[in-house]
């Protein structure tokens, strides 16, 4: 009970920071939200969206879970797509993985964890497919991160091919989709060179960012 309360205290201690810096921001955060950012990231509790990329409340839409998937089936994250799309109209998807990934490791190393095992099941889909680069890399680390990177790349796709996604494009509005990944080791984030707006330009966007991890 004592480590709530400090959670408690903790959240007392920002408010009033928060309010010094700027009187009116709970007051007008809470009257809406126009965030221009949607981010798709790992539920890992070392990679916190907003202090990683210096956003404050009500400037980043966020849905997370373990290892980033995307999933045609998984309504919690479509509905979450759908309401920053098409009541948001956030203007950017961010798919944000990490590296170190312990759900990524655990897809490529077959570790059996029960439950999570069945959801990681994508992540191994991403690793089968592409078997032939992974087995190009000699050193287990890099081995790791190269499908932690492979693995953003395939949900950006994910993402893409939704119909939300694709509504949105079709009608015309301004709408981006980014693979990004952030190092643990360094706070840094990094561009995968996928950034895609548009459907027509996504086998090729697609094609030369997994040539440039081949490289």
């Amino acid at each position: 009970m004592r480590d709530l309360n400090n959670l408690l205290e903790n959240n007392k201690a920002w408010a009033e920071r928060i309010k010094a810096q700027q009187p009116e921001f709970f007051q007008e955060l809470s009257k809406q939200q126009s965030p221009h950012f949607l981010w798709i990231g790992c539920s890992d509790s070392r990679v916190p969206a907003n202090e990683i990329i210096n956003l404050m409340p009500g400037e980043l839409f966020v849905h997370r879970n373990v290892a980033n998937v995307v999933v045609h089936t998984d309504l919690n994250c479509l509905s979450v797509m759908q309401y920053a799309v098409e009541v948001l109209k956030v203007k950017h998807v961010i798919v944000c993985g990490h590296y170190g990934c312990g759900g990524v490791k655990a897809a490529l190393q077959n570790f059996k964890l029960g439950l999570i095992d069945n959801w990681l099941r994508h992540v191994q889909d991403v690793r089968q497919k592409h078997i032939a680069m992974l087995a190009a890399v000699a050193d287990d680390s890099q081995r790791l991160d190269r499908l932690c990177e492979l693995n953003v790349i395939e949900q950006v796709i994910n993402v893409c091919q939704t119909t939300i996604v694709q509504n949105a494009w079709e009608n015309g509005q301004e709408l981006a989709v980014h693979g990004w990944i952030y190092g643990l080791d360094n706070g840094l984030l990094r561009d995968l060179n996928i950034g895609v707006n548009s459907q027509s330009e996504l086998p090729t966007i697609y094609a030369n960012a997994i040539a440039a991890l081949a490289r």
